[in-house]
């Protein structure tokens, strides 16, 4: 018997939409990078982009539990000496709410460039409105 690995030509995607209204941040974004991982396909093979599209709507209605809206910092730096700038969950929901979950997803997947291609395939919407209804996306339970 031989190990199965899946070709890229010969990978089937499917496109997915996940209401992320009322659900905790965590867990939502274990499951969004499974998925877009291609870890709930028999055909998952580790070396190749095997997953699916992902449509997440309604980005601004996450939860964090806790006091992570006020404790939890995003941090980033421009690569100038002393330019490391700093913001809150709170004030992050506030002004864009995508970024909040395209950060949790990005540290679940891989740090390389199969990584860096998976998390193209993840579209975050801070209201209920996509436009990728041409796409006919099946709703993921999470």
């Amino acid at each position: 018997m031989k190990t199965f690995s899946a070709k890229p030509g010969e990978v089937e995607r499917g496109w997915f939409v996940v209401d992320l209204d009322g659900k905790a941040l965590g867990r939502a974004a274990s499951e969004i990078a499974k998925v877009l991982r291609g870890k709930h396909k028999p055909t998952f093979t580790p070396h190749e982009d095997v997953g699916d599209f992902i449509i997440a709507v309604n980005a601004s209605k996450i939860l964090l539990t806790g006091r992570k809206l006020d404790n939890k910092m995003y941090y980033r730096h421009s690569q100038y000496p002393g330019a490391l700038t700093s913001i809150n969950a709170r004030k992050l929901m506030a002004k864009k709410p995508e970024d909040v979950i395209v950060h949790a997803v990005r540290g679940m997947l891989p740090k390389n460039t199969l990584g860096r291609k998976l998390l193209g395939k993840l579209k975050v919407y801070a209201g209920p409105e996509h436009p990728h209804a041409a796409q006919q996306p099946v709703p993921l339970e999470i």
